[in-house]
């Protein structure tokens, strides 16, 4: 399940009717794998708030794969984290767009920046660089690129061979090649062994479409855009309707194939 948008209102907790829904899926055992573009410290807080404490969680967009461990040192370790250079990135963007602002991923702390972030954009603790080319001195998870007219960079980018995923209009997450939230998710069904008929997969962003595609039963939120929409096969009702909620509990009851109802 996506986090923002799905789970709750960004800014929001998770309400309770959608916590009870996710602890009553965990208890009938299926496997509750939160999977959103949210760095790993911006994800651990919604885990805790669900009560998931030894599952998985598909950050950054798929980059960053984690396995909630709570006799772990930090309550999670590391499984899978894809980096790539991204100083080709940057340098397109700053050539581009000169005004651009720009956070590298700095996994389980936080970002280097090239401004300072407003705090409720971006998770965790920020160092703003002296210099550009600070941000590629080791390879990255993942990329932000804010400003006007940054969605403009994602056909270049992608001609430079990364994944760039535009989540909002001012907005683009860019990562390493052939990354999204369902190459993560596949790999850990593999490991759990789950058939890939017992799939759902709920979401409404842009960064969603993949998963929504990939999962057997995918189920867009009634507020999604219409082409995000497209890439589901069911769709439930709003986040302020606890669409996700609606879905867990047809999963609870044994809806096989998914039943939902009609949103209102």
């Amino acid at each position: 399940m996506d986090i923002d948008g799905t789970l709750l209102d960004t800014g929001m907790d998770v309400s309770p009717v959608t916590a009870r829904a996710v602890a009553a899926a965990c208890a009938a055992g299926h496997h509750v794998v939160l999977a959103t573009g949210r760095s790993l410290i911006g994800a651990l807080p919604v885990a805790r708030n669900l009560g998931l404490d030894d599952g998985w969680v598909v950050v950054s967009n798929g980059a960053v794969t984690a396995q909630l461990a709570p006799e772990a040192p930090r309550g999670y370790v590391v499984h899978e984290q894809h980096t790539f250079d991204v100083g080709p990135v940057v340098r397109l963007a700053h050539a581009r767009l000169p005004g651009v602002r720009v956070a590298v991923e700095i996994v389980g702390w936080g970002y280097a920046v090239t401004h300072e972030f407003d705090r409720a954009e971006v998770n965790g603790e920020q160092r703003v660089v002296q210099r550009a080319d600070e941000l590629w001195a080791a390879p990255v998870t993942r990329a932000i690129l804010a400003g006007p007219d940054v969605t403009s960079l994602v056909r270049p980018l992608q001609d430079l061979g990364v994944t760039a995923t535009p989540n909002a209009q001012h907005w683009v997450d860019v990562t390493a090649p052939g990354l999204s939230k369902a190459t993560a998710l596949d790999t850990i069904r593999g490991m759990l062994g789950v058939d890939p008929a017992h799939t759902v997969a709920i979401g409404d962003g842009w960064n969603d479409r993949e998963m929504l595609a990939w999962a057997e039963h995918g189920v867009a939120m009634g507020h999604a855009p219409e082409p995000v929409k497209a890439f589901a096969k069911r769709v439930t009702g709003t986040i302020h309707e606890h669409g996700a909620a609606t879905v867990l509990h047809a999963l609870v009851e044994g809806a096989a194939p998914l039943h939902l109802p009609t949103p209102a």
